[in-house]
């Protein structure tokens, strides 16, 4: 059983994985890849940044590269890259469409993905192609709270 946490006026579920004594947030509104990416929707634009447990699993970022704005993107293909002090990771667009926007603020403080994934550590905004067809093949809340837990079980 979850307890559900708000914040504002997103529900936010938190679960606690035992093996690595964390919780990790997965907002309710939004969308998830198997890559852990987030995609919500905000009107006729969508929104996208890394999961908390993908930050979580990266650790202290130090640098998001950003894509161009007014570049076309596919689903599923590298919008960028975030780096941490332990690896590079790609960030993979969950959606396909233009970019509109990017998270200028991240060229200086890199570590707002560690503090605020959901919120202040977005990395661009996005005009989508076709949501009826990219959002079917995203996972629920629920099933990505269940994928992270099957994965960090393994570990």
């Amino acid at each position: 059983m979850r307890p559900d946490y708000y914040t504002g006026r997103r529900t936010i579920y938190k679960f606690r994985v035992h093996k690595l004594k964390s919780e990790f947030q997965i907002p309710a509104e939004f969308h998830y890849t198997k890559e852990h990416e987030w995609v919500h929707v905000e009107g006729a634009d969508c929104r996208i940044g890394v999961t908390d447990y993908a930050q979580n699993s990266l650790h202290e970022i130090v640098y998001v590269d950003l894509p161009k704005v007014g570049a076309k993107v596919a689903q599923m293909q590298s919008l960028g890259t975030v780096e941490s002090v332990k690896a590079v990771a790609d960030v993979y667009s969950p959606i396909s469409g233009v970019v509109l926007k990017v998270n200028s603020e991240l060229s200086d403080a890199p570590e707002l993905v560690n503090k605020s994934p959901y919120e202040k550590g977005w990395i661009t905004i996005i005009r989508p192609d076709d949501l009826k067809k990219d959002l079917p093949s995203l996972m629920t809340p629920e099933a990505y709270r269940d994928f992270v837990k099957k994965i960090t079980e393994k570990k």
